[in-house]
């Protein structure tokens, strides 16, 4: 097992070692960051996600982006080998199917989906993240590959990328490669950190 597997499936065990109490009131805490955030406030289009395998709980933060009059999406996975994402609006009355992976996802037509580059803000799950604001997801690909855009043309200045974590996920450096896309922040329950790119 390469490094980054077995530090993935450690950094996995010590989040799902948080009790269903601690994951609530961290997962409130870090949606309190987020609202708050000089990033969250202009963006119109937000990508979320729905919480799997004990990831922090971005229900307050959708919940307050649809106040607000924002749309939020949730990624889609596109079907065959090309492993990118879409992303398909999410209100209060949207139907879910599940993906390969057992995670929900919105159940609409394609002509809904929008492209990675036409959202303002991106709030990103991970396993893991260091102060540099490199990231380790699940190992799948599907953010770097759907992201890469922002590797190649350092001009484009959205959608901003945030991880989302608690900070137990927090390590002291990250191995990284060429295609990881880094982030512009990351939130946990201590607060904002920004990245210079």
């Amino acid at each position: 097992m390469n490094s980054r597997n077995t530090l993935r499936q450690s950094l996995r065990q010590q989040r799902r070692a948080l009790s269903a109490a601690q994951q609530h009131r961290l997962s409130n805490r870090i949606a309190n960051h987020i609202s708050h955030s000089h990033l969250f406030r202009p963006a119109q289009h937000i990508a979320c996600y729905l919480p799997n395998d004990s990831e922090v709980d971005l229900s307050p933060v959708i919940q307050r982006a649809w106040r607000m009059g924002k749309t939020c999406y949730l990624p889609v996975l596109s079907e065959g080998k090309e492993k990118r994402m879409w992303f398909a609006p999410y209100t209060a009355n949207t139907r879910l199917k599940t993906n390969r992976y057992n995670i929900p996802e919105p159940d609409c037509h394609p002509s809904q989906w929008l492209a990675p580059q036409q959202l303002d803000l991106v709030l990103m799950p991970l396993v893991g993240f260091d102060q540099q604001g490199n990231r380790l997801g699940m190992g799948g690909g599907y953010y770097d590959r759907s992201f890469a855009f922002l590797n190649r043309d350092f001009g484009i200045k959205k959608p901003r990328l945030v991880g989302v974590a608690y900070q137990l996920q927090c390590c002291e450096s990250l191995p990284f490669e060429a295609w990881d896309v880094p982030l512009n922040a990351v939130v946990t329950e201590v607060g904002l950190w920004r990245f210079s790119q």
